[in-house]
Formats: C-alpha cells, sequence, structure tokens
C-alpha cells in the first residue's frame, strides 16, 4: 500500500469516527445534493492558508466511506472538505506527519515519537470534546467545546506542551493543549 493511499484510509477513518452513527444510518433520500468536486475541493482549500493549499492533494470520501482523490498535490500536504453531517465547517489538511499521528489515534496506537505534525482548519473545526480523543457526542463530564480557525500542532513533546493550558475547559481564544494526559495530546492555536 502506497504512502498516499494509508493518508487517505487516516482520512476516512478519522472523517467517519466524527459521524453519529444515527447520521450514517439517515435516509439517503432525505440529503441534499452532493457538492460538486468543484465545490468539495474549494471547500478543502479553505481549511489552509493559500500558499499550502495551492499545492496540496485533495481527497474527498464517497459513499462508501472510501477516499477518492480529486486534485493530486505535490507539496505533502493532504486536504479534505468540510464533512456536511457534522454541526459546523471542519475542512482540514494535514502534513505527513499529522497524517501518522491521526492514523495511530484512530487506531488506538501509540504515535510516532519526535515526529512534530502540522495541521491547519483555518475555516474553524466542529464541536469536540477537550479531553477524550474518542467522543462522539456531548455528556455532562466530557467538556465538549467549540473551536473556530485554528491550526494544530501534534506530535510534540510534554516540556513543549508545558508551557501551554492543559485545563478541561480552557479559554479557545489563546492556545491550549487538547486531550491532555493523553497519547494524542496536541497544541490547539487560535489563529482569529
Amino acid at each position: 500500500m502506497t504512502r498516499s493511499n494509508i493518508a487517505m484510509r487516516v482520512l476516512a477513518l478519522a472523517a467517519l469516527s466524527a459521524l453519529p452513527l444515527t447520521t450514517m444510518a439517515a435516509d439517503a433520500a432525505a440529503k441534499p445534493a452532493a457538492p460538486s468536486d468543484a465545490q468539495l475541493i474549494e471547500s478543502a482549500l479553505a481549511a489552509a492558508p493559500a500558499g499550502v493549499a495551492k499545492n496540496a492533494t485533495v481527497v474527498a470520501m464517497d459513499a462508501k466511506g472510501g477516499m477518492r482523490t480529486l486534485r493530486a498535490g505535490t507539496n505533502g500536504f493532504t486536504c479534505m472538505p468540510d464533512n456536511p453531517e457534522t454541526p459546523g465547517p471542519d475542512p482540514m489538511c494535514a502534513d505527513k506527519a499529522s497524517m501518522d499521528w491521526m492514523h495511530a489515534m484512530m487506531t488506538h496506537a501509540k504515535p510516532p515519537a519526535a515526529k512534530a505534525g502540522l495541521m491547519f482548519m483555518l475555516a474553524g473545526g466542529t464541536d469536540a470534546s477537550n479531553t477524550d480523543p474518542y467522543a462522539s457526542k456531548p455528556t455532562a463530564s466530557n467538556h465538549w467545546i467549540k473551536t473556530g480557525p485554528h491550526v494544530m500542532i501534534a506530535g510534540v513533546d510534554d516540556a513543549f506542551l508545558a508551557q501551554f493550558s492543559k485545563a478541561a475547559d480552557p479559554d479557545t481564544s489563546v492556545p491550549y493543549v487538547m486531550w491532555a494526559g493523553t497519547p494524542y495530546q496536541h497544541l490547539m492555536v487560535p489563529v482569529k
């Protein structure tokens, strides 16, 4: 399996993990018409700065959960469009190290050591638990938060993250650590 195939599968897993099971089972007839490839590409590229988006690979999930490449890229970043099933905008662009980190998270494996990764979500992020990487909906104890446009830095050591808030209910207008104390803790950096 090529690295790009692995990356595409990681994005599919990441996207699927964010979907509530009831959403995936919803009646297809009630869904609006699927966006065009041009619309999907535009959505995906909204996640990253123009210089990154310009040469990024763009992938989209098909109806069966597989990934298809909408546009091949050359800069090592892979972008995915907004998932219309989630409550807010959530297109994402990730570098290779981030793809490896996400793959580890999705497979409950230990993330690669000393391999910092960069992810862009400049259109914002879907609401998520700040304490549980696997939460799929808000509960009284999982500290559900809303994120605006941000950059994520994953795969960095504890000494780097120690300078930022690890509060369960952080001030999301300043950098903070999401999923603190788990192998998947990462820095969230607001950009607006």
